[in-house]
């Protein structure tokens, strides 16, 4: 086993409301340590996300604990054991050790234990099951930091029996591999992976939505996905197309990768159960007019109007990763840059208007005010409000 390092100087762990969870642990009788994310990305030299703690101390213990101590708290998922408790603002999740009973690839039952070693050997990766206790000492039952060192992704004990433990393993295994430049995949790991790969049908679409957009964020997200599509991992999460070039070009959005990556990006929605927003953008890269810089100015600024700001960065991101150009072409960017400096004007007339100068109400005034906006538009957005309503007087 390699020679642990310490964090005694971290910041993160210096943090007054995070060393006030270990002193109330600590009170009620148990140890609390930070686990897995923020303990591994420490020791890589990465950012520090959320910070999730570990414990002896069962979950009603830290309800009573947390609660005479005049905090909040929240039973955020009592059933395995995670309790969340708000110190100075800042949440905290604190999870029981547990050890599994029964696993059938998708959920486990499990049980509370006070013995960290249990808890180090039911967790997916090697560099996810360190601890860092309140003084920075890292405890390490797994090896982890030696695979932290050798920039390997590898399972803890056999890979085949932690992926039927949860088979959304085999995506979290792709997703840390996008996710870490530097890192590689241990071969048996992958292969297990590869093997099992079928159990990846059993998952719900909402958990493999959420593991596939941190995968398509990362910044080794094109390499996965072409090892993933090369082993036929990936036409088992989306029937997809080869345009892996686009993708890398693209900005790490994960909706607008998705929609590039996806053979039918409309089946997205109900594929991956997206929110009505992200459904809603891309039902507007679908139905959005094809870009280019060639488009004049005011060109431009009609297309912008009639789709807004979101889509219309949306649309050009794709058509400009699709294109031949370089990513610093000044024509895309100032396409790209259009609505920060051109800001649409807000057509002047409304149904009111047009019954105040006598325009009966009813179907008529809607198609009537459609023609109107279109004729503003035609005009470059510089007929006014009297101009407009003149129109309808003359007719």
């Amino acid at each position: 086993m390699s020679k642990l390092p310490s964090l005694p100087r971290a910041r993160w762990l210096k943090e007054p409301s995070l060393q006030r969870v270990f002193a109330i642990v600590a009170g009620a009788g148990g140890e609390a340590r930070v686990a897995g994310g923020a303990v591994r990305n420490a020791l890589l030299g990465d950012t520090i996300g959320d910070i999730d703690i570990a414990t002896t101390l069962q979950p009603q213990e830290i309800i009573t604990a947390f609660k005479a101590a005049g905090l909040s708290v929240h039973p955020t998922g009592i059933e395995h054991g995670t309790v969340t408790v708000v110190v100075d603002r800042k949440p905290y999740e604190i999870t029981t050790l547990r050890r599994d009973v029964e696993t059938d690839g998708r959920r486990a039952v499990v049980a509370f234990t006070d013995n960290w070693k249990e808890d180090a050997l039911r967790r997916d990766f090697t560099i996810n099951a360190l601890y860092c206790d309140a003084a920075g000492k890292i405890h390490d039952y797994v090896d982890g930091y030696a695979d932290i060192q050798r920039k390997r992704i590898i399972f803890v004990g056999t890979p085949a029996a932690r992926i039927r433990e949860d088979n959304l393993r085999i995506l979290r295994f792709f997703r840390f591999l996008a996710a870490y430049e530097k890192m590689t995949a241990d071969p048996a790991s992958l292969a297990a992976c590869v093997r099992l790969k079928k159990g990846l049908l059993g998952l719900s679409a909402e958990r493999i939505a959420r593991e596939m957009f941190k995968l398509l964020e990362g910044p080794k997200a094109v390499p996965v996905l072409k090892l993933m599509a090369k082993h036929k991992v990936l036409k088992l999460i989306v029937p997809h197309t080869d345009e892996f070039r686009a993708i890398g070009r693209l900005p790490p959005d994960p909706l607008l990768r998705s929609f590039a990556l996806a053979k039918k990006p409309e089946s997205l929605r109900e594929a991956w159960r997206l929110s009505n927003n992200q459904a809603k953008r891309i039902d507007s890269l679908l139905q959005g007019p094809t870009l280019t810089p060639k488009l004049r100015e005011n060109e431009q600024q009609k297309l912008l109007y009639a789709i807004g700001s979101e889509a219309w960065r949306d649309s050009v991101h794709l058509a400009w990763a699709k294109s031949r150009a370089s990513l610093t072409d000044k024509e895309w960017l100032r396409m790209l840059n259009l609505p920060a400096r051109w800001g649409a004007p807000r057509f002047p007339v409304s149904g009111q208007d047009l019954i105040d100068v006598g325009f009966p109400s009813g179907p008529d005034l809607g198609r009537e005010l459609k023609r109107l906006e279109d004729y503003w538009i035609g005009t470059d957005f510089k007929s006014t409000k009297d101009e407009l309503l003149e129109s309808i007087k003359g007719n």
